[in-house]
């Protein structure tokens, strides 16, 4: 809008051009009409308007960084994940922009109709694997299909992506991913006809080095009946409500009790030389600052939590919690 208002030098030549005669008023009037023309193809219509648009960029932001920090810790690499792209098309279209191999998920999302696709790049696919089996995260030399190792990884890969699609998502629909089947070539991958309007939501994602997209295809179909949720008004307010939400704290504390821990117990502790660590060997008997009447410490992690008595269970070595530690827990840290 602001590039249609004249600056006053400008609307002064204009004003002089028209007194001159160099421009005539038909011309102005015939100028202004042409750019009140809008090219309009009938063969893609629009389907989601610029808020729809806007606020599926920010739901999947969400995912992105949802993903982001679980990969970062599975993969114990640099992982960076962005959206760089939200746009609609017809499915014609994306499916002659997929590579032939690649990796495509074909999910269904109950209640909602149709299936959805999560496409994953080649180089991000091969990285994965090669930093799922230990290796440092290097892409294949050449493009060639998965074997069926490789695919087994790449599903379970895909399963945690459509968990976390689904938790991003969670503030608009509550639906249940199932993953349906996975193939290699596009043109198997026919989940509506070709004409129908999806949009596409393009993800940049880097592995270590290795940079790469994943793309997410959702046709209109799927979310025809959410379209009245996809504003940027209702995703905010809902997201609002979630955090303050009984329900949401309760899922929080029900998944921190199922965390397992480590739990060890220091029986004691002794200052030996470097020339006695080397000459150690078996039958060698070291004498710890430790009493057989004293109390243990306990640990949870690295912190020191608990003191306890030594003993047995039956035929196990056990312990018995006398005391608990307070104090700070940097202080009793190990």
């Amino acid at each position: 809008m602001a590039e249609d208002v004249l600056s006053q030098s400008e609307i002064d030549k204009l004003l002089s051009a028209l007194s001159d005669g160099s421009v005539s008023a038909e011309e102005v009037k015939a100028e202004e009409e042409e750019r009140k023309v809008k090219v309009y193809d009938f063969k893609r219509p629009d389907k989601f308007s610029k808020d729809q648009i806007r606020t599926l960029f920010m739901l999947h932001e969400s995912f992105s960084r949802l993903l982001n920090t679980y990969l970062s810790a599975s993969l114990r690499t640099m992982v960076n994940i962005e959206v760089l792209s939200v746009e609609q098309m017809t499915y014609q279209e994306f499916v002659q922009s997929m590579a032939n191999p690649a990796v495509i998920g074909i999910i269904a999302l109950p209640p909602l109709k149709g299936n959805i696709i999560i496409e994953v790049g080649p180089d991000i696919a091969f990285a994965y694997v090669d930093r799922v089996f230990g290796g440092e995260g290097k892409p294949s030399v050449k493009s060639r299909a998965l074997t069926d190792i490789e695919s087994a990884v790449m599903r379970r890969f895909i399963d945690t992506v459509i968990n976390y699609f689904r938790e991003a998502w969670s503030n608009v629909v509550e639906f249940r991913p199932n993953f349906e089947t996975m193939e290699t070539n596009p043109q198997f991958a026919q989940i509506v006809p070709p004409s129908d309007m999806v949009v596409l939501v393009t993800i940049h994602m880097k592995l270590g080095d290795v940079e790469g997209m994943m793309n997410i295809c959702i046709p209109y179909l799927v979310l025809e009946p959410v379209m009245s949720k996809l504003t940027t008004s209702f995703w905010v307010a809902a997201s609002v409500d979630r955090e303050s939400s009984p329900d949401q704290v309760a899922d929080l504390q029900r998944k921190i009790e199922r965390t397992w821990v480590p739990f060890s117990v220091e029986l004691g502790t002794v200052d030996i030389t470097i020339n006695e660590f080397l000459t150690l060997g078996f039958g060698d008997v070291l004498q710890l600052d430790t009493l057989a009447k004293d109390e243990l410490v306990c640990y949870v992690g690295t912190n020191a939590k608990f003191r306890a008595y030594p003993g047995t269970a039956g035929k196990r070595m056990a312990v018995q919690i006398s005391g608990i530690i307070e104090g700070d827990e940097d202080a009793n840290e190990r």
